[in-house]
């Protein structure tokens, strides 16, 4: 399996990696000029050492590739990831490459997140960002339907734009931004992958976010399963 559907129309695919758990461990024994040719019990005790003491420059040694199709509120807080990369200590913007499709050069068919009736949540009780729990459905329902309507009342005009000669990068000006769906190619360190998970799957993030979160953390744990675990334990 290297794709995992999420919301109602998104998902997450693993493109490609780079290394194995193998990787990791012989990119802190080459301090020693020692290499394993297959992962051994000493290995995995490696890694986990690594892990545990934060010697964390070997899992930058290991890649990742995934194409990504979510709502664009996601896709702009997932992006926070690639701009403060470059300032958390001893993660160099370099092992984070975003590549996203553009309307000003395609007009692929415009999809929207929809929230179903029963997915619409309440304003948290006790925190100025976050949600509470989820509203009365037959409201939830009414919402549902409005954003349905905007959605297709901005793609209408869209299209209307479009037909009238207007560009395309303005054109998308009609479009329903935060729900709009959006493409992209992300690569980055296993370390910066883990750390990605480990904040955007705790209960106090976005719940969208989250089920993107869980969704890279099962295709990342087939390619990195002893990794993985050790750096979050």
């Amino acid at each position: 399996m290297n794709i995992i559907d999420v919301l109602d129309k998104g998902y997450v695919r693993l493109v490609d990696t780079l290394g194995s758990d193998l990787t990791i461990a012989n990119a802190a024994r080459v301090s020693y000029a020692k290499e394993s040719k297959s992962l051994t019990d000493r290995d995995i005790r490696l890694i986990k050492f690594l892990a545990r003491e934060d010697h964390t420059s070997p899992f930058r040694h290991a890649m990742l590739q995934f194409e990504v199709y979510a709502p664009l509120m996601v896709a702009r807080q997932w992006w926070k990831y690639i701009v403060g990369s470059s300032h958390q200590e001893g993660i160099g913007d370099s092992l984070n490459a975003w590549n996203e499709s553009s309307r000003r050069y395609i007009t692929e068919q415009a999809e929207f997140y929809i929230p179903q009736k029963d997915e619409w949540r309440s304003i948290p009780e006790n925190s100025k960002q976050g949600s509470g729990p989820c509203i009365d459905w037959e409201l939830g329902k009414e919402y549902t339907k409005k954003l349905m309507d905007y959605a297709d009342d901005g793609l209408k005009l869209y299209n209307q734009a479009m037909q009238d000669n207007i560009c395309a990068e303005q054109a998308r000006l009609f479009l329903p931004a935060y729900g709009l769906y959006v493409r992209w190619y992300w690569t980055a360190s296993l370390q910066s992958v883990a750390h990605f998970i480990q904040q955007r799957i705790e209960k106090d993030a976005q719940k969208e976010i989250q089920e993107y979160a869980k969704a890279i953390l099962e295709l990342s744990k087939a390619a990195y399963p002893v990794s993985l675990e050790s750096l979050f334990d």
